[in-house]
């Protein structure tokens, strides 16, 4: 399954694992050691439950850095639903690498695919409205790319990467720079002088009344903050098209769909990335 991502993953991969492995082995594995260096064992993963696959490429990596010659053959890949004890992998490797891999490799595979298999619950919570699921920057430190590319395994999209791929003018920003006229100026001029890395200029409302200024200073984005359900459906018809609305702040899944039907094209949800609970999935050694 092909996953559209915008990032270059493959360095992000190898940076997140030589990360983990460092933390988890350190100077060595005591209690590896206690088996054979020359034995090589057998070892399936399983899904203890239903949910999204996601994170194949980290876990392959945290054993073939252990093992270069370790085989791994998955019978599901990224993005797909996964059901209650199938058998996700077959691996053959080093038994030493095995066992030192083991918990740095389930712990981004249970990760990322908790991530994917909630995001994949959200977007089709809104299926045939229009709108599209679009995650934060409220991620663990030091594995937002992960993260944000399990949200897209999980059919959910991706809001700016960090602070440095876009421009999000909030509320302290408007006020900083003098008002929402004078914050767009600077933001086209900023965005100008960053060339193709700045992708896109969104700029947040707390009201229909700021939204109508946004709009008449050629605001293309526009975040809609704590809107209620009513202001929303106005503000898409004030809009009529002219700005991608985003609405943002305490959305569940219980109010998810009544705000995709409001006529805005993106929701906002901090909570795909920062509450999250591991997926079960388990490695078991077989003969």
């Amino acid at each position: 399954m092909s996953i559209e991502f915008a990032y270059p993953l493959a360095a992000e991969i190898t940076r997140n694992v030589e990360a983990a492995l460092a933390e988890d082995i350190g100077p060595g594995d005591l209690t590896a050691s206690l088996v054979p260096g020359e034995r090589v064992a057998r070892a399936t993963v399983i899904s203890r439950e239903a949910g999204v696959l996601c994170g194949s490429a980290w876990f392959d990596r945290c054993i073939r850095i252990l093992d270069p010659a370790a085989e791994i053959v998955w019978s599901a890949a990224d993005g797909e639903r996964i059901a209650p004890d199938q058998v996700l992998c077959q691996i053959r490797a080093n038994a030493r690498a095995l066992l030192s891999a083991e918990r740095s490799a389930l712990n981004f595979l249970q990760l990322l695919s908790a991530i994917a298999s909630k995001a994949r619950i959200y977007a089709d919570a809104i299926a045939g409205t229009g709108a599209q699921v679009v995650d934060t920057r409220k991620t663990l430190p030091g594995l937002r790319i992960a993260q944000k590319y399990a949200v897209r395994c999980g059919g959910g999209g991706n809001h700016r990467l960090a602070l440095w791929d876009a421009i999000l003018i909030k509320e302290n920003h408007i006020h900083a720079a003098g008002g929402i006229d004078q914050a767009l100026a600077a933001a086209r001029m900023v965005a100008e002088g960053a060339g193709e890395r700045c992708k896109f200029i969104q700029i947040e409302v707390e009201s229909l009344a700021e939204l109508r200024v946004a709009l008449d200073a050629g605001a293309t984005m526009i975040l809609l903050d704590n809107f209620s359900l009513a202001m929303m459906r106005e503000a898409a018809t004030i809009s009529a098209g002219r700005a991608v609305l985003e609405a943002s702040g305490n959305v569940t899944l219980e109010t998810l769909r009544g705000i995709a039907e409001t006529g805005v094209d993106r929701i906002s949800v901090g909570a795909l990335t920062k509450d999250v609970k591991a997926l079960d999935l388990s490695m078991r050694f077989v003969d």
